[in-house]
């Protein structure tokens, strides 16, 4: 599976000068638990719930007074499109972070991946597999008679 057909269908991005405060507030508006600080299409850093609350939550800065690229995470890890799902997961979970920016070879921002969308692509494989071993096993018992108990 290609890893840009896992990624959300629209990246949230907002530009290093934009505000804590209306960044956070795009945030709970889309629903998305981070958000790609872009320079033009090129990815500068990313700012995550977990910037939130370590950086901003209870460090007195003004989120209204701080822009986003004073608090961001950077440098950003990021994954190319030729990076495998199974790849993805595991620099997500060795580093302890649930969205993962997808760029090309130029940096430019082409989708963002998120855990939640490998744990839903990793469960429909199993569903996948499971409805073709049930396939398999049904049309086994159909079309060959039983195997004999030693027994008999």
């Amino acid at each position: 599976m290609h890893i840009l057909t896992l990624c959300t269908q629209e990246s949230i991005t907002v530009p290093p000068d934009a505000t804590v405060a209306e960044t956070i507030k795009l945030m709970l508006k889309r629903r998305v638990g981070a958000v790609v600080v872009v320079h033009g299409k090129l990815v500068q850093g990313i700012f995550t719930e977990r910037d939130v609350l370590k950086k901003v939550a209870l460090s007195g800065r003004d989120p209204a007074k701080t822009a986003v690229s004073e608090v961001m995470t950077t440098p950003v890890l990021n994954a190319s499109p030729k990076t495998t799902p199974g790849e993805a997961l595991g620099l997500m979970l060795k580093h302890h972070f649930r969205h993962l920016p997808v760029v090309d070879l130029k940096g430019r921002l082409k989708g963002v991946l998120s855990i939640r969308d490998l744990m839903h692509e990793q469960m429909e494989e199993i569903r996948r597999q499971h409805h073709s071993l049930e396939h398999y096993v049904s049309s086994e018992r159909e079309g060959e008679p039983r195997a004999r108990d030693a027994r008999e």
